[in-house]
């Protein structure tokens, strides 16, 4: 956007503090594009210090800005990376794309300096059980960045504007620090607004969200996740600069996960043989049939699993798998 239409939208947003910061945020980020980092920084020094040396006005719905990471810390979960790449099998499209993400955030500097942006919002999409919270967890460790997985429960409040100022704290707090902020479940927030059965406070906080997005340049990475991409609003999409896509797993993934999942543990089968067997299923249902089988070997007191606890973990996810189709036919 033009300085000049910043401008107006800053001095007419003057006496609204969220609206103001949002517009001050954007006339910043322009700096940061241009590489005026000095005054970038200025700039942002003064929007976060409190004006002309008095305690700045409060407003019920507005958060106040408090230091990392007191001011978010009611709704993340710290969660330090324990699973690595050889604890996922991913489509060589994402791991082509990850791996590119990765190589851009390590160079991230040199970019800038060059005026280029750097891609640090993404979006995972797919049917659950797929590997998008995994591939996060994995994503973080990688790069030895802390990951943040947003709690919604906490976050989204039944009072007028809170569930904006607990979404501002969240962004504020992934701009202080590089971490990898995660959004699980993110069609609960950024809902489509043309939705008849949605309430006015929902539309408001899908509101703010694209703002938040919008003025967001993370020092690390925002990464939100849902199974349910038709329902998001259609201005989300434009925000993120990556979108992932995690499907169930095709044949030679399913053999690539079997051979994983068994490595450390002696069998008396070959768990590949099964992959045909379980292809269309998801990588939770595939995960559940292995430790079950694994798990009857232990209460046994074995020393190998055999291919009847295989096939008995298989019949029991078969069961169940068909009674959740069921119920959501």
């Amino acid at each position: 956007m033009a300085r000049g239409e910043l401008m107006k939208k800053l001095l007419a947003s003057f006496g609204r503090e969220d609206e103001f910061r949002a517009v001050a945020e954007q006339i910043i980020g322009e700096e940061e594009k241009k590489n005026n980092r000095v005054l970038a920084d200025s700039l942002r020094k003064s929007l976060d210090a409190p004006l002309a040396g008095r305690k700045p006005k409060r407003h019920s719905a507005l958060a106040p800005l408090l230091p990392f990471p007191d001011a978010a810390g009611d709704f993340v979960e710290r969660i330090e990376p324990e699973k690595s790449k050889s604890d996922i099998v991913l489509s060589a499209p994402n791991v082509r794309v990850l791996l590119g993400l990765q190589k851009e955030y390590r160079k991230s500097d040199e970019i800038r300096r060059h005026g280029l942006p750097v891609r640090s919002k993404l979006l995972f999409c797919g049917p659950p059980g797929n590997g998008k919270t995994l591939a996060a967890e994995v994503f973080a460790a990688e790069l030895g960045l802390v990951l943040y997985i947003v709690k919604l429960d906490r976050l989204i409040s039944s009072y007028l504007g809170e569930t904006a100022s607990n979404l501002r704290k969240v962004f504020d707090m992934a701009r202080t620090q590089p971490c990898v902020i995660f959004f699980d479940e993110f069609d609960a927030l950024a809902r489509s607004r043309s939705d008849e059965g949605e309430h006015n406070e929902l539309r408001r906080v899908v509101n703010s969200l694209l703002v938040f997005i919008d003025r967001l340049q993370p020092k690390g990475f925002l990464i939100a996740a849902t199974n349910h991409d038709k329902a998001l609003d259609p201005a989300v999409w434009r925000r993120f600069d990556e979108v992932i896509w995690f499907e169930k797993p095709e044949l030679p993934m399913v053999r690539r996960y079997l051979i994983m999942k068994f490595k450390n543990v002696k069998t008396e089968f070959n768990p590949a043989d099964w992959s045909r067997k379980l292809e269309g299923f998801s990588y939770a249902e595939i995960e559940r049939v292995c430790l079950q089988s694994i798990k009857s070997m232990v209460i046994e007191s074995r020393s190998k699993v055999r291919e009847r606890d295989f096939n008995r973990a298989l019949t029991d996810e078969v069961r169940r798998r068909s009674k959740n189709q069921a119920l959501q036919s």
